[in-house]
């Protein structure tokens, strides 16, 4: 080997050994440096004609270990949507109070059947009536301030996915321009690893918005791809955006960067974009859901009882709800009998209408009266009123009123009493309800498939449908038929080309209940994105009318209110039942009578049938017992949230301490090298002094 190969051999030792010792002096100065990987060299030997002729640094490579970073990616994604979830349903636990409290939001139910329980006793007490009032007047508001504060932590999510979208388009946006730096500098043979320590710190980032897929070019860099595999960063930045809506669910979209502009649904299944996501389509509107199902059951409870009883003298007037149905539709359906009395100022009856729905006969004062169809009953009713009292019908709503002083009062046969969608004639209306709601909650309407459907024809309901991980699906637009009945509209709904009929189907139960069932074998959400029906000129839409969509429902508990005569006057409240018993000229309604009070305090233990919602199935049970166990699952639902979140954490934090020992930097192990570098960088030094002094040696032989 000549003097100048030895003299190479040496230098190039000298070479890797300077950059090796750079190499441990950045490691370092770094150890405490967040984010910093420890960097490594890679040296292969030399070869020419068969001979080693010295060593060469191919590369300064950061000590990753790809199995360590998926893992920690995918922790970091898995944790970061638990938090979102258990702070979301935390907060909602809160809404709520502490259960052990006297004001706790169950505890005030409590206190309005145990303030109708304590006027039963003094029906005559205008303080008990008050204070009764008080206590249902308290419940109502809570549970619509309740309602409202669900809403606004939705609204909450909605700002932060889209404060959060944002960030991840600066972060695909940055990690694409990262990786055109490192390119350069591994084609120029330069170190790369500070682009790349940056790069790792915007994808650890990225993970913790949305769960990703990880890739390494083969020229630098990475690759950054959706869980189905869609490219998001690599060779160009996609644009993310958040499809928002006041009333349907939001979902994320993507153009890639060779979309060509074209956007395609981005579904991701973790990350706190994923929790977000969860909480404002999923978690909070079946909370919401339940809640508003909760009141409604509550208030139909109590008017239940309201509408069997009356006040102390009658109220002169008795105006309804908003039953959304026209006249001949509303009164079709109904069964059994029911009786419309006029009384005095004292209680006596002075017009008695009994009316037989099964035989469409009315009977006045016990005499043969008119006769009726669903078409003509308000004009027969007024007939039978024969000018003390009259009956209309306006805009949905039933009001019957009673002339010269007198009263209003009605109550259902003791043996065959009225019935229609479950409820009595004055209660189907609403006529003595003592809780009113702008909404038509709890949505049975008692249409049969036979009846018109009512809504204008041509207007559209668009229907958006997503996957069971909040994609997007598709929107259907609905138009409403020509043809006229409930059938005709379903089948519209149901159709397979222009309705849902390819993902579930829409049914009318008995009640007339319209509910919506996926397919089991690809189960799907249903929401509401607009509606622009209309039942009848200024009618409820489809959406309203049966409840179709989680906003429609999901809002309705903050629709409660006190029957405002009744808030104004408590004398009005319905404390006594009418005895159809009493002999003529003996009052059928008694100061004193406190049976309406009772029935009212009884109402939370009266069995009710519970419509499925939110998370909560079908059920058949009191008022107070779907109380009890609604409020131990709003508690579960945000223990279990936070567990996971606790579990989540644990993993993640143990992944990345197993990460961190990967790459972290040892100064234990980092001083050896640094012994090594420098004895390596001294034997070549020797060598090449060697190799000077031979050369010196042979040059002074020779002259």
């Amino acid at each position: 080997m000549s003097l100048n190969a030895i003299m190479s051999t040496a230098n190039s030792g000298m070479v890797a050994a300077q950059t090796g010792l750079r190499v441990v002096s950045d490691n370092i100065a770094n150890v405490n440096t967040a984010g910093y990987v420890r960097k490594t060299i890679s040296q292969s030997n030399q070869i020419s004609n068969g001979m080693g002729v010295g060593v060469n640094v191919d590369a300064i490579k950061r000590a990753t270990d790809q199995f360590l970073q998926s893992a920690s990616l995918n922790a970091s994604a898995d944790s970061s949507r638990a938090d979102a979830i258990a702070t979301a349903l935390g907060s909602a636990q809160d809404l709520f109070g502490d259960p052990s409290s006297a004001n706790a939001y169950f505890s005030r139910l409590d206190s309005v059947f145990s303030a109708f329980s304590a006027a039963a006793d003094d029906p005559a007490s205008n303080l008990l009536r008050t204070q009764a009032m008080t206590r249902l007047d308290d419940f109502l508001g809570e549970s619509s301030r309740i309602t409202a504060a669900l809403s606004g932590l939705g609204k909450n999510a909605d700002n932060r996915i889209g404060t959060s979208v944002d960030r991840v388009n600066d972060l695909l946006k940055n990690i694409n321009i990262l990786n055109n730096d490192i390119t350069r500098a591994k084609v120029a043979g330069a170190d790369a690893t500070g682009a790349e320590n940056v790069q790792a710190g915007l994808v650890d980032e990225l993970s913790s918005l949305m769960n990703i897929q990880i890739s390494q070019r083969p020229n630098g860099g990475v690759m950054i791809r959706s869980t189905e595999g869609l490219t998001l960063a690599g060779d160009g930045a996609a644009v993310v955006s958040y499809k928002k809506s006041a009333t349907a669910t939001g979902y994320l979209q993507v153009v890639q960067a060779n979309g060509l502009d074209t956007s395609v649904p981005l579904n991701i299944s973790s990350g706190e974009l994923k929790g977000l996501l969860d909480v404002r389509n999923t978690e909070l509107p079946n909370l919401s859901d339940q809640l508003g199902e909760f009141v409604s059951r509550t208030a139909e409870a109590l008017n239940r009882a309201a509408n069997a009883a009356s006040s102390v003298p009658a109220p002169s007037s008795l105006t309804g709800r908003n039953t959304g149905l026209d006249a001949a539709t509303a009164i079709s359906g109904f069964t059994g009998k029911t009786t419309i009395a006029l009384t005095d100022s004292s209680g006596v009856i002075q017009r008695r209408i009994d009316i037989d729905f099964d035989a469409g006969t009315m009977t006045v004062d016990g005499a043969a009266g008119p006769s009726f169809t669903s078409s003509d009953f308000m004009a027969q009713l007024n007939t039978a009123l024969g000018g003390q009292g009259s009956a209309a019908f306006n805009s949905g709503t039933l009001s019957l009123s009673a002339s010269g002083g007198r009263g209003v009062a009605i109550a259902d046969d003791a043996t065959n009493p009225s019935l229609k969608a479950g409820k009595g004639f004055s209660h189907f209306f609403g006529l003595n309800d003592i809780v009113r709601t702008d909404s038509y909650s709890p949505y049975e309407t008692g249409l049969k498939s036979t009846d018109p459907h009512g809504f204008t024809a041509g207007d559209v309901i668009t229907l958006r449908l997503t996957d069971s991980e909040g994609g997007r699906i598709r929107d259907v637009k609905v138009a409403v038929p020509t043809a006229g009945t409930m059938q005709d509209l379903m089948d519209s709904l149901n159709a397979r080309n222009g309705g849902v009929g390819l993902y579930g189907s829409f049914s009318l139960d008995s009640m007339g209940k319209m509910t919506f069932t996926s397919f089991p074998n690809s189960p799907i959400t249903l929401s509401v994105e607009s509606d622009d029906t209309e039942r009848g000129l200024g009618g409820p839409s489809v959406t309203e009318l049966f409840g179709i969509g989680p906003n429609e429902r999901s809002t309705r508990g903050e629709r409660f209110s006190m029957n405002k005569a009744m808030d104004q006057d408590p004398r009005l409240l319905p404390f006594a039942k009418l005895n159809l018993s009493a002999a003529s000229g003996v009052a059928a309604l008694a100061i004193g009578n406190g049976q309406g009070a009772l029935a009212l305090a009884k109402s939370g233990d009266a069995t009710t049938s519970f419509s499925a919602a939110g998370d909560a199935g079908p059920s058949t049970t009191s008022v107070l017992r779907y109380a009890a166990d609604f409020g131990g699952s709003i508690g579960r639902k945000s223990s279990t949230a936070q567990s996971r979140k606790d579990a989540a954490d644990a993993v993640s934090t143990e992944v990345d301490t197993q990460r961190q020992s990967q790459e972290g930097v040892n100064l234990d192990e980092e001083l050896i090298n640094l012994t090594t570098y420098q004895q390596a960088f001294n034997a070549s030094a020797r060598l090449i002094q060697a190799t000077k002094d031979m050369f010196d040696v042979l040059t002074n032989i020779v002259s």
